[in-house]
């Protein structure tokens, strides 16, 4: 009853606010946008936050060479990215070692899902139309947030770009086209305008094409080398998202609808002299999503998020085209709801406290043999307050999460979960005349088996409990401006921590080795260490330079059996060492940008052996900008010329990397 409970409540409170956003909507004032918090305009990579912060917003996600969102967030610490081999590749995301599944993935403000597997592909989400990119440690430091975003070892924001105009400006457009190597053909446009005062809109259109080709060096350990061109690596892909956004009375609203379709060939591992890969995959992914968020008073305010999301795939091998190859020809359907109010109430100056519940349902439909059909029902509730005394900052929450599944055939489901994990953080600067902040956290959360986790057909397995995590983080920001030297800021920002997953879900044999089953048995400990630099350069009046530079030293070891000959090594594809840099200068019409990545020696099997040792690898960036007034509006051209020293490299073994590449990107915007 619990989840109906839930799920009643709500849904009522959304549709009562929503009535209530429209019944007012033509009284609003003016001056309400102020409270759009979230939004993200400032160029600076770290915010004084209690949590661990960082983030890449406006022209700095620009500047990176990045072809999307994955590719941005390997300027980040802490991140370990798996690419799965160039363009067209799978990409995921690693926060500090805890796991893909461990990741919170949000856009504008709410939570991309994929019960099915857990996994978010960052390759689909664009920089065309993104205002900032974020990352955060543990979870988001801000009270007044749905109960999703509690639930996650690590988050990820991505907030799209929101319609500014000034003065008398109706519309805005930038048009983008980019070609290069690989036969990329990429144009894409942004459309904002002003309908009045209280209303704008927005539409952003992308279509690229890729025929995913590329060479690369392959290399057996008996000497024989080779030359290769990586093929069924093309992709066609089509995104489409519009939104409208509204202003009321200390408050806000918005909507917004997104289409991903895509067709792409799956490259395939290089291994035993075999180059070419015939298995294909079909995406098609929609979600529609409204916010609303208003200051009734001084002491209460409202968030209310809702969610309809649709996705579809369908992968097919064909025996016809590669005789390796096992007939597959699957579809997956996958549909979630989710509503979502938070409440915030000032007590006292200084005092804020936060509720906030979240229902969430989740369906899995395919075409396979003794498919159970699962369905999912998730409620969450949040209780949290902040506290803010002078230089002293302090956060806790509890959350509880309850989840019911059902099949629709005779087969038992997995029995329902009730959880409650707490979080506790707090920061404080010791000196008022210094920006010196030392902060820390505790957090407990855990992961819920994903539906392939326990009921994929032969694999499943419906007794599986979660996978839990502690996290522990102690840290230091520092930041200083100067107004009479070259040297205009510098920031610091420096965390060690120290991590556990239990009951790690992993895949094992069963009696058959062809038939393997899902089982908790992993344990996993992490230590490490990220820093991060940047700083800010003024040379004379025309010349201005931006650096930044981030490290990482991880131990992720695995404990999992005492018994096993490599208990205690380094777990999969975790580097010890790691990091970023990249430099921007600007001189009048002209941008050049440098950056640089290195991922250290590592292993590809938890067999900590010669046999599976991986070379460090690392990639150089270069591009170069001019703008210039043409019209109504600026052109700007620019060149890039990626992995400026062909390095070849493989981020997972037998997945080859590109070499170096070179891209052309024209934009006008007026």
């Amino acid at each position: 009853m619990y989840k109906q409970t839930i799920m009643r409540a709500v849904w009522l409170m959304c549709i009562l606010v929503w009535g209530h956003c429209i019944s007012i909507y033509a009284q609003s004032k003016l001056d309400s946008l102020q409270h759009l918090g979230e939004v993200v305009v400032t160029a600076r990579t770290f915010q004084k936050e209690v949590i661990p912060v960082q983030q890449l917003s406006g022209n700095e996600l620009q500047r990176l060479s990045s072809h999307n969102v994955a590719d941005a967030l390997r300027y980040f610490s802490g991140i370990q990215i798996k690419d799965y081999g160039g363009v067209g590749g799978l990409k995921t995301v690693n926060i500090r070692s805890m796991g893909t599944n461990h990741v919170g993935v949000f856009y504008d403000g709410i939570e991309l899902g994929n019960a099915q597997n857990g996994t978010v592909d960052l390759g689909r989400f664009s920089l065309d139309n993104m205002e900032s990119v974020t990352l955060y440690n543990g979870q988001k430091s801000a009270i007044f947030q749905p109960a999703k975003d509690f639930g996650s070892a690590g988050s990820i924001y991505l907030q799209s770009r929101t319609p500014k105009f000034e003065n008398e400006e109706r519309y805005h457009v930038k048009t983008t086209f980019k070609t290069g190597s690989f036969g990329v053909v990429n144009p894409s446009i942004l459309w904002e305008q002003k309908i009045h005062d209280k209303l704008y809109s927005s539409l952003s259109a992308e279509y690229m094409y890729t025929t995913g080709k590329y060479k690369f060096r392959y290399q057996t350990k008996d000497g024989y080398d080779t030359t290769a061109v990586r093929q069924n690596g093309d992709v066609q892909a089509l995104r489409v998202e519009g939104g409208l956004f509204g202003k009321i009375d200390q408050g806000y609203w918005r909507a917004k609808a997104y289409l991903y379709n895509s067709e792409r060939g799956y490259p395939g591992a290089i291994v035993r002299n075999k180059f070419s890969h015939e298995d294909r995959q079909w995406d098609t992914n929609f979600f529609t999503q409204g916010t609303f968020k208003k200051d009734f008073s001084s002491r209460y305010s409202l968030l209310c998020n809702i969610k309809y999301a649709y996705d579809y795939l369908h992968y097919l091998a064909d025996p016809n085209k590669d005789e390796s190859l096992m007939y597959t020809n699957n579809h997956y359907y996958q549909q979630e709801v989710y509503a979502s109010a938070a409440n915030r109430f000032t007590i006292l100056p200084g005092w804020d406290v936060s509720v906030s519940a979240d229902y969430q349902f989740n369906l899995l439909n395919a075409d396979l043999q003794d498919f159970v059909y699962p369905r999912r029902h998730t409620g969450l509730i949040a209780a949290a307050t902040a506290i803010s005394l002078d230089r002293f900052k302090a956060q806790a929450s509890l959350l509880g999460t309850f989840v019911h599944d059902k099949v629709r055939t005779e087969n038992e489901s997995a029995p329902n979960k009730q959880e409650w994990t707490p979080a506790v953080v707090a920061s404080y600067q010791p000196f008022k005349s210094i920006d010196l902040n030392i902060r820390g956290f505790y957090k407990r959360i855990f992961r819920m088996p994903t539906l392939n986790d326990l009921y994929y057909t032969f694999v499943g397995n419906v007794d599986l409990d979660p996978e839990y995590t502690n996290q522990y983080n102690l840290g230091f920001t520092y930041s200083k401006s100067f107004s009479h030297s070259w040297l205009r800021y510098i920031e610091i920002q420096t965390d060690v921590y120290y991590n556990e997953v239990e009951n790690k879900i992993i895949a094992t044999p069963t009696s058959n080795f062809f038939r393997w089953t899902m089982i908790n048995l992993g344990k996993v400990e992490i230590r490490g260490i990220d820093a991060a630099l940047q700083t800010g350069w003024q040379i004379g009046r025309e010349f201005r330079l931006n650096g930044r530079i981030n490290y990482t030293y991880q131990k992720a070891q695995d404990f999992t059996d005492p018994y096993d000959e490599f208990y205690g090594g380094q777990i999969p594809y975790i580097p010890w060492h790691s990091g970023s840099a990249a430099v921007n200068a600007n001189w009048r019409s002209w941008e050049a940008n440098y950056s640089f990545i290195y991922t250290g020696e590592r292993y590809s099997s938890q067999a900590n052996i010669l046999a599976n040792y991986q070379l460090p690898w690392y990639t150089s960036d270069l591009s170069v900008a001019k703008t210039q007034r043409i019209g109504p509006g600026d052109l700007k051209l620019t060149l890039e010329i990626n992995n400026l020293f062909n390095q070849q490299y493989e981020v997972v073994i037998c997945y080859p990397m590109p070499g170096i590449n070179f891209k052309l990107i024209a934009q006008y915007t007026f």
